[in-house]
């Protein structure tokens, strides 16, 4: 995803998500070197120097090479297209209630330039061993450790992550793709991802819609990481044809269901999960601690 050191640049750094997260995220350790807010250019947050647009955060700071979205959804796609312009590397989209059609043309224009885009409505990313955190998800909740976890949801990654830290086991990275119907980086293309960091065992949290989970099934099957993965499944009582939660959590027929989710994982080796708390367990017997 990410190559190399960290230089993060905050679009919407002056709003009051913007600057409440940004504080957390330089408390834990990230580097941020610049903001974009248009009209606010000359400025500072939290000591962050900010600029009227990404090509003047460029001229005084070369080294940017990621940016964390905070714009509202009505302004997000020209901040978006800006940060993919300016030829930044990862973009992490914090702004939910983006329209689909624009998140498309988005994650199309993104692969086109070589851009990674990670959501949107994604809770961002963490490392707790270099202490880079970009997004909105609770440090403090998140200790060092060799599990990988990736995740659909942003509430459930926060609180398996609480129960793994309490467990002794640990996080050495954390990714929220998104809830949207479509993300930059989804399921699959994480995994293959994270695979060259060679994870000691890998935590998925699904949920019910779309074909994601399905189609990381079928690439588990032919690799030997299937039998380091343990998967919890949100929305197993969910009732057919109605949104829950998230934008993309929605369930027509059997397309998308936790049945066929649970069926496609557990062929290639996945351990599944009934209850997020079983996760530690899980993994300690994966792993055979």
């Amino acid at each position: 995803m990410i190559r190399g050191e960290v230089k993060a640049l905050i679009q919407g750094i002056t709003g009051r998500e913007g600057s409440f997260h940004t504080k957390l995220m330089l408390d834990y350790g990230t580097d941020i070197v610049a903001g974009v807010t248009p009209g606010k250019g000359g400025v500072k947050v939290h000591g962050v120097p900010v600029y009227d647009s990404i090509r003047d955060a460029l001229k005084e700071h070369p080294c940017i090479n990621t940016s964390v979205i905070f714009v509202p959804a009505k302004y997000a796609y020209d901040a978006i297209r800006e940060s993919i312009d300016a030829g930044l590397e990862l973009v992490v989209i914090i702004t939910e209630g983006i329209r689909v059609h624009e998140t498309l043309k988005l994650v199309n224009y993104a692969k086109l330039k070589g851009t990674t885009l990670i959501g949107p409505n994604s809770p961002g990313i963490i490392c707790p061993g270099s202490r880079t955190k970009l997004g909105i998800m609770p440090g403090n909740f998140f200790k060092e450790g060799e599990v990988v976890l990736i995740s659909r949801s942003g509430t459930l990654t926060y609180e398996i992550a609480r129960q793994l830290s309490k467990s002794g086991l640990g996080i050495s990275l954390a990714l929220g793709i998104g809830g949207d119907p479509v993300v930059g980086l989804d399921f699959l293309e994480a995994i293959k991802g994270i695979e060259e960091l060679e994870p000691r065992a890998l935590v998925l949290i699904g949920e019910i819609g779309g074909s994601a989970e399905e189609r990381v099934a079928e690439y588990l099957s032919k690799r030997d990481l299937g039998r380091r993965v343990v998967a919890y499944l949100a929305g197993r009582v969910a009732p057919a044809g109605r949104r829950m939660g998230h934008a993309g959590a929605i369930v027509y027929g059997r397309r998308g269901s936790y049945e066929n989710k649970v069926k496609a994982l557990s062929e290639a080796g996945v351990k599944i999960v009934r209850k997020p708390w079983e996760i530690p367990r899980a993994l300690r017997e994966i792993l055979e601690f």
